[in-house]
């Protein structure tokens, strides 16, 4: 979807932009469900990048510390007490500029992958640049979903990263596209972007071919010690029209609430619900800082009359086209 309808979508009457994106949304997903993902830190720290947002860059003094990759025996029992929890997707980051085939980490992850997929989740991982020998490698070991996310437009991406380019973003993305494995690729707000900016990031997202399966909108949680730390938090009739934007270009994508949730009310998270927003992340611990905790998630969602989706859930295709996770800091997903 081009620019300037995106923009005459998010720039109608509030009401008017979420009685549209809900109408699409209930075209394409049972309305009531929501998917709840739990995401695990595999290797905090000590990153090359130096994302501007990001806690664990080692070109900031943020407090976190560099830790090695965890053990396969840790990931698997988090994996399971997550899955235990209802969680249907399981991601795991790690604080890498990128894998490569052949090196020691690269084989220890795709074992990850393996025992972790054997446990019946979903499985997204989030480990920076990869290739196309990668992704095929990724793929054959039980990988879902690979997370990579664009973070903003390209216009504003080098006000936030240097280290790497907005192409590069896009090349490991298609690399990803061609292995098979579902793309899952979002952004952040409250960078310091225009709301230009934003519909410009939903445009790039909904000419993907195919489309991201996953969406998440990241706002920005600021941490101390990175370029962004006093950032103010984004408005929320801001976030509701944008999750309204992207379930209206994005109709069968899964549009994820990620980092900052802690930041909105329940009457906020309510609206991005009605808004075409249909995953969240669960657990009292999320990138690096708090998330919302899992009793609290669940009353909201009973509150709401909304369930928890099934292992077994899958898009409606009958209708016309329109866990306490380890608390430790991983990238934006």
């Amino acid at each position: 979807m081009k620019f300037e309808e995106l923009r005459a979508f998010y720039q109608q009457p509030l009401f008017d932009l979420i009685s549209r994106s809900r109408e699409i949304h209930l075209r394409h997903w049972r309305g009531e469900e929501v998917q709840r993902c739990s995401l695990l830190s595999i290797k905090t720290g000590g990153c090359s990048e130096d994302c501007a947002y990001c806690a664990q860059s080692a070109h900031y003094s943020t407090g976190v510390e560099r830790e090695e990759l965890l053990s396969l025996n840790e990931v698997v029992d988090v994996a399971g007490r997550a899955g235990a929890q209802g969680a249907t997707r399981f991601c795991m980051g790690a604080a890498w500029r990128g894998v490569r085939d052949g090196t020691e980490k690269f084989e220890r992850v795709l074992e990850i992958v393996r025992q972790v997929s054997a446990l019946g989740m979903e499985v997204c991982v989030t480990l920076g640049e990869i290739g196309p020998i990668e992704a095929r490698k990724l793929k054959a070991a039980g990988v879902t979903a690979y997370n990579h996310n664009i973070d903003t437009s390209p216009e504003f991406y080098p006000e936030i990263v240097t280290t790497h380019t907005f192409q590069d973003r896009l090349n490991t993305i298609a690399a990803v596209q061609a292995s098979g494995m579902s793309v899952c690729c979002g952004g952040i707000i409250g960078m310091g972007e225009s709301e230009d900016d934003r519909l410009r990031l939903i445009e790039i997202l909904s000419e993907l071919d195919p489309q991201p399966q996953s969406v998440p909108i990241n706002c920005l949680m600021p941490q101390r010690g990175t370029p962004l730390e006093n950032n103010k938090p984004v408005e929320i009739f801001e976030l509701v029209r944008l999750i309204a934007v992207a379930r209206i270009a994005l109709p069968k994508s899964r549009v994820r609430l990620a980092a900052g949730r802690t930041r909105i009310s329940r009457e906020g998270q309510a609206l991005c619900f009605f808004a075409g927003a249909n995953s969240i992340f669960f657990g009292n611990k999320l990138l690096t800082a708090k998330n919302p905790e899992v009793d609290v998630d669940l009353a909201l969602l009973r509150e709401l009359g909304l369930k928890v989706e099934s292992a077994n859930h899958q898009i409606r295709q009958d209708l016309p086209d329109s866990i306490d996770v380890r608390e430790v800091p991983a990238k934006s997903c």
